[in-house]
């Protein structure tokens, strides 16, 4: 069974451990068929036994059934340390969900979902998680822990993002990356998911991109867009008013009089966001709502084995 059809089973954001779960398992199920069959075997519940080692945490039930010796992994054995980071600022609930719409088809719902895939990757291999919630304010820290109770409460928060605010938030990324990047004290993996719809400057932002890379952390940037509406601009030819979600400015238009220009501006605006990932060693991958969830696993894999 793929992933669309898993998903398409589940409608409401009250099962989001589950679907995630249902994500994981999927993709990993499939992983003998793609190039990454060879990671596979991380997400083992037990590992060979090798002779000479401490026979303490053998697994004497599975040897009963199996006849071979096999130990459990445990959860002191975390090896990578993660801090997720979500943009909650108003353009990240966008597009606005229909009646019909799942919870993930919009950039928070998506950013949302696509955090919880990681935390479950994490946690099938006893690695540590953290969180970082920002718009107009800093709405929630926490640090990286492996236990069941912290996956908990993060998926709590997780669920309560997807909200709609009652006021316009705008995004002040800039302040807000540099305090995370402040709070980071041993190396980690961040992960960072937004729209990079900002109004500060475009240098200042970079900086505080560069910033999150300090204590040799790895940064992998996912940027979240509507390709459809936002890169494309793909209306039909009627008039329009468009609405900034962040500081509430209104213009009324006919779409196809600017798709060029706006396509060619749009476009720079990712060239230049990508140049500067590349120069500061930073993971850019741009990621689009209507996507499924592998490419946001398939990096995370590659990243964590190039992060050593």
């Amino acid at each position: 069974m793929n992933i669309d059809s898993q998903i398409a089973k589940i409608s409401s954001f009250q099962h989001l451990e589950l679907l995630a779960n249902q994500i994981v398992e999927g993709f990993i199920s499939g992983m003998h068929k793609s190039p990454f069959h060879g990671f596979s075997a991380e997400f083992a519940e037990h590992k060979v036994y090798n002779s000479g080692e401490s026979t303490k945490h053998i697994d004497w039930k599975l040897f009963a059934k199996t006849d071979r010796l096999y130990t459990k992994k445990y959860e002191e054995e975390t090896n990578l340390r993660c801090h997720l980071i979500i943009d909650n600022s108003s353009s990240m609930h966008y597009p606005k969900l229909k009646e019909n719409q799942f919870f993930y088809e919009n950039k928070i719902g998506f950013s949302v979902l696509a955090s919880a895939v990681l935390m479950k990757l994490l946690k099938k291999q006893r690695d540590a998680v953290g969180l970082s919630i920002f718009s107009d304010t800093y709405e929630y820290y926490a640090p990286e822990k492996g236990s069941e109770r912290h996956h908990r409460m993060l998926l709590n928060k997780l669920e309560n993002a997807l909200q709609i605010p009652k006021d316009t938030k705008k995004t002040d990324t800039i302040t807000f990356l540099h305090q995370i990047a402040e709070k980071m004290h041993r190396r980690s993996m961040i992960v960072l998911f937004t729209d990079m719809f900002q109004p500060e400057d475009d240098e200042r932002l970079f900086k505080a991109l560069q910033h999150l890379k300090h204590n040799k952390h790895k940064v992998v940037l996912f940027h979240v867009i509507d390709k459809k509406t936002e890169l494309n601009l793909d209306y039909d030819n009627a008039p329009r008013k468009f609405i900034d979600l962040e500081t509430g400015d209104e213009v009324n238009l006919f779409a196809e009089n600017i798709k060029k220009d706006y396509e060619k501006a749009v476009n720079d605006y990712f060239e230049k966001v990508a140049n500067t990932c590349s120069l500061y060693k930073i993971k850019y991958v741009p990621v689009s709502v209507d996507e499924n969830f592998e490419k946001i696993m398939t990096t995370y894999l590659v990243e964590k084995q190039k992060f050593g």
